[in-house]
């Protein structure tokens, strides 16, 4: 691995500022890494210093995992893009939709207009959404004693659409439902699905959603910014006995891990001389599979954990499968049509097939989208492709 001083310099700077706790970032190219980088802490204020192996929570960089194991089990005929995914989970054969509430501040639910496909979840176009950008969402879980998406709970996949299927796209618990997909037609967990068809096959040795002991000692924790900007140490955990593994969330896992993840996108598929998934799927993956609608922006329900959160506005951005794609170069960095996605704890990825880059940068804190986090990320950005061009 090639050193690379210059984004070095990037990195320890945001630590020296005082921006970030702590941050592992990777590069890579088709053929392997060339950068890593660990700086900081894994816990303020005095825990111990960061390692490229550190340990993070990746949050909803889960979805590209979980959507890429359905894209396997598409493959082999177990699963369908455009058929009723209540003939997989009979749970979904009535959806209702929201429709505000009454005088009384009772829910309005109506019968969905069109069944639920797997290309509506997997597009984030099937009305599902979350409590953290919708205040109805809110309002109606508040109502109903139904728990938040984190708590790994059944009930909480019993939250109403937002809007009709195929009508929009919102960001929500879509991809947790296909986790249970998976299940359900492969007979296995979710974590063990994952573990035999993608984390063997990759080499991803430290990635699950059960935090072993050797992970353990490795763990970053969570970090919250008060309203004066200053970092907090915040308690957190995913559920280590859950109901249900959140596939559209739950998996802890290195920057390294990630990378090799990613680094199937680069390579039609293939990992360690296996094919993983078939070219001919990568490529789907990264085109546009929501027709004329748009990704938009996610406006905050709850501050605390979310600031409003966009990626390029201004842009017209799509969704593959699996993966936000960006429909103009970004300057200094990414090429157009790159796919990409995050998690809540500020945790970034891009995969950029033109160039043959991608990129991972993990980093512990709330609430999503934080600016100096988000500023970190860029110039992480720039300074790879400054450094691979």
């Amino acid at each position: 691995m090639t050193a690379l001083p210059n984004i070095d310099t990037v990195l320890r700077s945001a630590i020296d500022a005082g921006d970030v706790p702590g941050v592992v970032a990777m590069a890579a190219t088709a053929d392997g890494p060339v950068y890593q980088g660990a700086f900081g802490r894994r816990a303020l204020p005095a825990g111990p210093d960061m390692t490229a192996d550190s340990v993070f929570w990746i949050a909803s960089m889960t979805k590209a995992i979980t959507s890429t194991a359905a894209m396997q089990l598409v493959e082999r005929g177990k699963l369908a893009l455009d058929k009723p995914i209540a003939d997989v989970l009979p749970e979904l054969a009535a959806p209702q939709v929201l429709e505000g509430f009454d005088a009384a501040g009772e829910p309005k639910l109506r019968p969905a207009r069109r069944p639920i496909t797997l290309r509506h979840l997997i597009t984030h176009t099937a009305g599902f959404g979350y409590d953290i950008w919708s205040p109805d969402l809110l309002r109606y879980e508040e109502k109903k004693g139904i728990p938040g998406i984190i708590s790994c709970e059944k009930l909480a996949l019993t939250t109403p659409l937002t809007f009709d299927p195929g009508d929009r796209w919102d960001y929500g618990i879509n991809i947790d439902w296909i986790g249970q997909a998976v299940e359900r037609v492969s007979g296995q967990k979710l974590g063990a699905y994952f573990q035999e068809n993608l984390f063997e096959p990759i080499g991803m040795k430290d990635t699950g959603f059960k935090i072993g002991a050797s992970q353990r000692a490795r763990l970053v924790g969570m970090h919250a910014r008060g309203a004066d900007g200053t970092l907090e140490p915040m308690p957190f955990e995913i559920p280590q006995e859950p109901e249900f593994q959140m596939g559209g969330g739950g998996l802890y896992g290195t920057a390294a891990d990630y990378l090799a993840f990613e680094r199937l996108f680069l390579n039609e598929g293939r990992a360690n001389g296996k094919q993983v998934l078939k070219p001919e799927t990568v490529r789907a993956a990264g085109e546009n599979q929501m027709g004329a609608l748009n990704v938009r922006l996610l406006k905050t329900a709850i501050p605390p954990y979310s600031h409003d959160a966009e990626f390029f506005p201004g842009m017209v951005k799509k969704w593959g499968l699996g993966f936000m794609i960006n429909t103009e170069r970004v300057p200094g960095g990414r090429s157009a049509g790159s796919l990409a996605w995050a998690g809540l704890g500020n945790t970034y990825f891009w995969i950029d097939p033109a160039k043959r880059i991608a990129g991972v940068i993990l980093m512990q804190l709330v609430p999503f989208a934080d600016p100096k986090a988000l500023a970190v990320l860029s110039k992480f950005e720039t300074a790879v492709y400054a450094a691979l061009a």
